[in-house]
């Protein structure tokens, strides 16, 4: 490294990093179809499945036949709860294993690509078959198609996210990885956009009989496997184009090599505890450090992934309101992350990654407060979703954005360019736990009489309180050192 280049500010090339977040597009365009999707199809096949007077009373428009349909789908959620995750198992011990293997992959392509086009491509593949099988009742086959998209898209997922710190220096990743974050989420979006396009509301949901005014259980149209199959195809195609721009635009083996420099100059401008080297054990205050972060991770994915897998369910059963309720507040809560995306960097830069997070898990702690609060004080009107649920979703949006575009870069600070697929695996294995076993969990709770579909915010409050307790012992490192550019200049070059 020559005293000019260390002494250079450092800078962050926007367009590659968004060239990069193309992958994140694809990851969160999948994952908003799967999580919005899957749980509802569970739902009605295990409904009928194990409780066959459900069809007959799902045709009938009495209130007393819409209650019964209502409490069948609550008991199924402990089955539905079971199945989504028995995908996460396979994701977390799939995501570490991918991890280290990239690490050590060396290929014309680099080491990272070889698993992204591959995985992409045959979940692509199978995606689209989820909503036919659905389609014709073939529980087997539903289950055995969510296995392998999960399988595959753990076979990118890692390396994908990988790929953004082997060519961003230390200090510029959480900036860069807000950037990254903002593109999956306009593939998150996209997906619910195209969910509104489809009229999904007049496929699931509920829907109201003009001659009676009552509700209706469920508006199922099982004649126009258009009206789901639409999303899935929308997603597979979007997914392989992202995955096709990245290859093409973004030549690993040769980014690496150009950022080299800067990459060494990262390493000695880390906010790690303790200074890092491959060839000694993990200090034991960056060991520390490590396990905080992952457990708070682990619990906060506990509420947030709870949240997000009943959510579909809690509106159309729970509020008996429209699935288009479920798309708004997802939109609402993507134009809050994105405005976190956009700020949570600069606003690490000035105070540090902590507090930074620390806000963030503050800021949605008191959203799902509040929600459980009002939820209790005035209650959820039957058939619609009040204002005020709406602008709580919009602040845990921007709330859990702080989070996450912080918390990534902090794990893989505590670890050299060799290992990065590996920590990334870390960083995953926590989440993907917290996602195994938070279905079970709140599946579990609402299978019990006593407890509703008002249990949701109760539970989600309690997950970020304890988050929240355990990540404030996590050490607060902030680099003083880094010279960053400033104004247009810190967008860098485009090439």
């Amino acid at each position: 490294m020559t005293a000019q280049t260390q002494s250079a500010p450092l800078k962050l090339n926007m367009k590659r990093t968004m060239l990069i977040g193309f992958a994140f597009f694809g990851i969160l365009l999948l994952w908003q179809v799967y999580d919005s999707w899957c749980p509802t199809f569970l739902s009605e096949l295990f409904a009928k499945a194990f409780y066959p007077e459900y069809e007959a009373l799902r045709q009938q428009n009495t209130l007393e036949a819409i209650a019964k349909c209502g409490d069948i789908i609550q008991k199924v959620q402990y089955p539905v709860g079971i199945m989504m995750a028995i995908d996460n198992v396979a994701a977390l011990i799939l995501l570490p294993i991918f991890g280290k293997i990239s690490d050590k992959t060396h290929t014309r392509i680099g080491k990272r690509m070889p698993y992204i086009l591959v995985g992409t491509f045959v979940c692509s593949v199978a995606f689209p078959f989820i909503p036919v099988l659905f389609h014709y009742n073939n529980v087997a086959g539903v289950i055995i198609m969510m296995a392998i998209v999960v399988l595959f898209a753990m076979m990118y997922r890692n390396p994908a996210v990988a790929l953004m710190p082997d060519i961003t220096p230390k200090p510029l990743r959480s900036k860069a990885n807000g950037i990254i974050n903002i593109m999956g989420y306009i593939g998150g979006a996209f997906a619910t956009l195209v969910g509104l396009v489809f009229v999904l509301s007049n496929y699931l949901g509920t829907a109201v009989d003009k001659d009676t005014g009552l509700y209706k259980a469920h508006t199922w149209a099982y004649h126009n496997i258009w009206a789901v199959e639409g999303p899935f195809l929308v997603a597979s195609v979007l997914m392989l184009v992202s995955a096709v721009v990245l290859f093409i635009t973004v030549k690993e083996n040769k980014v690496e090599e150009e950022v080299k420099d800067e990459m060494a100059r990262g390493e000695l401008e880390s906010e790690a505890a303790a200074p890092i080297d491959d060839d000694k054990p993990m200090s034991k205050a960056n060991k520390v450090m490590l396990i905080f972060i992952l457990v708070a991770e682990f619990f906060w994915f506990m509420a947030d992934n709870g949240i997000s897998t009943f959510l579909n369910n809690y509106v159309i059963y729970g509020t008996q309101s429209s699935s288009t309720s479920t798309m708004i507040l997802t939109i609402l809560m993507g134009v809050g992350s994105v405005i976190g995306f956009a700020v949570g960097g600069i606003i690490a830069s000035k105070i540090g990654r902590k507090w930074t997070l620390f806000g963030g898990l503050g800021l949605t702690l008191a959203s799902y407060a509040v929600w459980t609060i009002l939820t209790f004080a005035v209650g959820l009107p039957k058939g619609s979703i009040p204002v005020w649920l709406f602008v709580i979703w919009f602040i845990k949006g921007f709330g859990m954005s702080l989070v996450h575009v912080n918390s990534f870069p902090m794990v893989v600070e505590l670890c050299s360019t060799k290992k990065i697929g590996q920590f990334t695996g870390y960083y995953y294995a926590s989440s993907m736990a917290a996602q195994t076993i938070t279905p079970i969990a709140l599946g579990s709770l609402l299978y019990i009489p006593s407890f509703d579909w008002d249990f949701l915010p109760v539970y989600a409050t309690a997950c970020v309180a304890i988050s929240l307790v355990v990540f404030f012992f996590v050490k607060n490192v902030k680099s003083t050192k880094t010279e960053f550019k400033k104004g247009l200049e810190a967008l860098g070059d485009d090439d």
